[in-house]
């Protein structure tokens, strides 16, 4: 890890005035009026107050190809980034997990089934930039409507162990009529293994047994995504 005394190397002068345009900018113009470097720059300006964040910024951009990549990069990555430093890799995950916060409370609004659309964004947003494989279980009440998100482990490029028992437990214990299974596929493609196919079948049973639907099994790729349901695979 680079150290954290490059952050504190002064500015060149006039910094302030070029910040405080910046901010100007943003809140006059909104979000669409900064470009992704500017973005990153922005959020750098509170970690690294006395830093020129505007070559950090771009070589973020560079390497990570997107202001959501970059923030959503994994902390070992980032520290990679010359001048970064904790403070800097600290503050692009504070962004990112308010994303990914902001996207859950607008999940818990929504009537799951209804709202397809607005349910695949929000697990692309969760999954798709994650670089080994996760699964996730959506608990669904009467309604259809989540009662929790939750993690079920994580695991490899291509393999997670889920054990039926534990999903079917924790479906109890929040009095859930309903599941949703998602998990990622890395590399990009969604297309179900033989694995995820036979691991649904699994759990599908172990819920029927206590009168716990299984909507669907949803898989995450790389902007793209597939329904073992509509696949005829559930």
């Amino acid at each position: 890890m680079l150290p954290d005394v490059a952050a504190t190397e002064a500015e060149p002068p006039g910094h302030e005035g070029h910040r405080a345009r910046m901010r100007q900018k943003l809140l006059t113009g909104g979000p669409d009026a900064v470009l992704d470097h500017e973005l990153v720059e922005m959020v750098l300006f509170l970690a690294l107050p006395r830093r020129d964040t505007k070559p950090i910024a771009r070589t973020l951009i560079a390497r990570f190809g997107s202001f959501a990549n970059a923030i959503a990069a994994p902390p070992i990555e980032l520290r990679g980034v010359q001048g970064l430093g904790d403070a800097g890799v600290a503050a692009l995950k504070i962004i990112h997990a308010g994303a990914l916060r902001l996207t859950q409370a607008e999940a818990k609004k929504i009537h799951v089934l209804n709202s397809w659309d607005k349910l695949i964004d929000y697990l692309t947003a969760q999954l798709m930039r994650e670089r080994v494989e996760h699964v996730r279980v959506l608990y669904l009440d009467t309604r259809n409507r989540l009662i929790l998100d939750e993690a079920q482990g994580k695991g490899t490029v291509n393999h997670t162990p889920i054990y039926p028992r534990e999903v079917v437990k924790r479906a109890l214990e929040l009095q859930a009529t309903a599941m949703i299974l998602v998990h990622n596929h890395p590399s990009g493609d969604p297309t179900p293994s033989r694995a995820d196919i036979e691991m649904t079948g699994e759990i599908k049973a172990a819920a029927q047994v206590f009168g716990i639907v299984l909507h669907d099994h949803i898989i995450i790729g790389n902007g793209m995504h597939v329904s073992l349901r509509r696949e005829g695979l559930l």
